[in-house]
């Protein structure tokens, strides 16, 4: 999965050969092989792909794989029937500038079975997993079972026997199809270099860290002709049970990329958290997050988040260790600071205003520019190559350490990480998706 520095030396080159690879495979997108055929003979094919769950991110999604990764978007399934409609629009466009024609009405699956329908769709190689995150457990099953490959959304699940489910579909899945989880910010060329650096002793010994997400509101309508179940479904990321709530569902992003420097989970998690600053209507998910996390060999991580700050925002990552402090924000200075120095030369950042968009839409700048680009030409690539990911494991162990955290907060204690494990508790969000008008 990893790629050089941007500033490496051979970064550009890498970055050349990779567009030339996606020119050719976009180029040979009007051709069109066998799912078996896909699936590693040729590198330069066009990989066939489904969206399920046709909302922004899941739209960005499949627009980043059309766009760079060598793929063309042929079925989309949605819940609602004006999501799906959008979402065709948006493609019919991108796509035909491309010289592809539109999309195919019989490839076009609205309603609660839709994920069954798309999965089953013969014309498909991938599937993208972009549905509200309660449902990622039953849609994974559909889509692996099918004998797709997968991206599928962080977070993998909202509760810890929808965690335990995916990492047994992953083993199903390992050495058959690729399973990625998006965890973007583990391609992106200035977080895997300074990760490869920490990881070969630039920090020596780590002694402590800290992290927060500090966000504003996510605005959503009011959908006033909706009912109830319908508006908590389209604005499920204010709902605790369909989001996992903002611990689980946004920060998710941050105690990922803890994990990933200090290689493992916390071990225990006492934390508290609350509504504060929040609209009293707009659902239960919490407005804040403050956490310790305590990992392996005494080292402590403070985290904390906000989703309603008004005014600022901010997402980093530091470490101290003997040797010397990484700092790895979103957009700002990124880099290592001590006896083994090194920095990133990042692209100039947007104002908060227009920055503050990649809480919803995940389209990134500054630090992250190249995130999503990389993450979706390794999983085309892993495809096309036959070198299937399965990052099932590592997905649901991220979700697990904020599902330990949210526990905590949530029972005013703290809980270890194998209490946490021993959880049965079946979140439900009592919706039933066939009575929803």
């Amino acid at each position: 999965m990893s790629v050089d520095s941007k500033e490496s030396s051979n970064f550009s080159d890498k970055l050349d050969r990779r567009k030339f690879i996606g020119g050719v495979a976009a180029t040979a997108g009007i051709m069109f092989i066998k799912p078996e055929l896909v699936r590693g003979t040729a590198a330069n094919s066009t990989v066939r792909v489904g969206l399920l769950g046709c909302g922004g991110r899941g739209t960005e999604d499949a627009s980043n794989l059309v766009d760079t990764g060598g793929a063309r978007v042929v079925a989309l399934a949605d819940l609602f029937q004006d999501q799906l409609d959008k979402a065709r629009a948006h493609f019919d466009q991108v796509q035909q500038a491309k010289g592809y024609s539109t999309l195919d009405a019989s490839q076009l699956f609205v309603g609660p079975n839709c994920y069954q329908q798309i999965a089953s769709s013969s014309e498909l190689d991938a599937i993208v997993v972009a549905t509200p995150p309660y449902y990622h457990p039953r849609h994974l099953e559909a889509v692996v079972g099918a004998g797709k490959h997968v991206y599928l959304e962080k977070p993998v699940a909202v509760d810890v026997p929808g965690a335990k489910q995916v990492m047994e579909i992953g083993k199903r899945a390992e050495g058959k199809l690729s399973l990625d989880v998006g965890f973007q910010i583990r391609d992106c060329p200035p977080f895997v270099e300074m990760v490869r650096r920490i990881h070969g002793g630039a920090l020596g010994n780590i002694v402590c860290g800290e992290a927060h997400y500090l966000t504003g509101y996510i605005d959503r309508p009011a959908w006033p002709d909706a009912r109830p179940p319908e508006q908590r479904l389209r604005n499920w990321v204010h709902d605790r049970v369909l989001s996992g709530d903002i611990i689980v569902e946004q920060n998710i992003h941050v105690i990922d990329i803890c994990n990933w420097v200090l290689k493992g989970h916390p071990q225990k998690a006492s934390a508290t958290g609350g509504r504060q600053g929040r609209p009293a209507n707009d659902g239960d998910a919490y407005g804040n997050y403050n956490v310790i996390f305590h990992y392996p060999d005494g080292v402590d991580v403070t985290f904390s988040s906000t989703q309603f700050a008004k005014g600022w925002w901010d997402v980093t990552e530091r470490f101290f260790g003997t040797k010397g402090t990484s700092q790895s924000p979103y957009t700002g200075p990124l880099g290592i600071w001590g006896d083994e120095p090194w920095q990133a030369a990042g692209s100039p950042a947007k104002d908060a205003p227009e920055a503050q968009k990649f809480s919803v839409t995940g389209s990134f700048t500054s630090n992250l520019e190249f995130a999503d680009t990389e993450k979706k030409k390794s999983f085309v690539e892993s495809i096309t190559s036959r070198n299937f990911h399965n990052q099932a494991a590592k997905g649901a162990e991220s979700a697990l350490s904020c599902m330990m955290a949210r526990t905590a907060a949530y029972q005013g204690h703290e809980i270890t990480w194998d209490e946490n494990l021993k959880s049965t508790e079946v979140w439900d969000p009592k919706i039933d998706l066939n009575k929803l008008r």
